[in-house]
C-alpha cells in the first residue's frame, strides 16, 4: 500500500533526540494509530509500552532488540518490538519509517 486513506493526522510533530528523530501521528477510523517518521544517522534508545512493528521504508540501520544480537535492517524490511521493553538502533543513513502500534 503506497498511501493511507480516510485518516486523521495530528498536526503537532513528535520530536526526539534534538530533532534527529521526528514523526507525525496518523489515526485510522478503526481506532488504530501509526506514526510516520524520519531518523537521521546516529544511535538512539527507545522505550516502548505497547508492542510495535517498525516498517523501514528506506534507509539502513542496525537494531538491538531485547535478548537478541544486533541485526541489520534496510528499506523494505521490518522488525517487531515487544511490549514494555527497550530497543536500540544505529542508523547509518537517513531512514524513513512507519511505526504501527499493535
Amino acid at each position: 500500500m503506497s498511501e493511507f486513506n480516510n485518516v486523521t493526522v495530528v498536526k503537532k510533530a513528535n520530536i526526539y533526540f534534538g530533532g534527529n528523530v521526528t514523526s507525525r501521528t496518523v489515526k485510522f477510523s478503526d481506532g488504530s494509530t501509526k506514526t510516520l517518521g524520519f531518523i537521521l544517522p546516529g544511535e538512539y534508545v527507545f522505550n516502548v509500552g505497547v508492542p510495535e512493528i517498525m516498517d523501514i521504508q528506506s534507509g539502513e540501520l542496525d537494531v538491538l532488540l531485547p535478548k537478541e544480537d544486533w541485526k541489520p535492517i534496510k528499506g523494505g524490511e521490518s522488525f517487531s518490538v515487544p511490549e514494555n521493553s527497550q530497543f536500540t538502533i544505529r542508523v547509518h543513513q537517513p531512514t524513513d519509517y512507519i511505526c504501527s502500534f499493535v
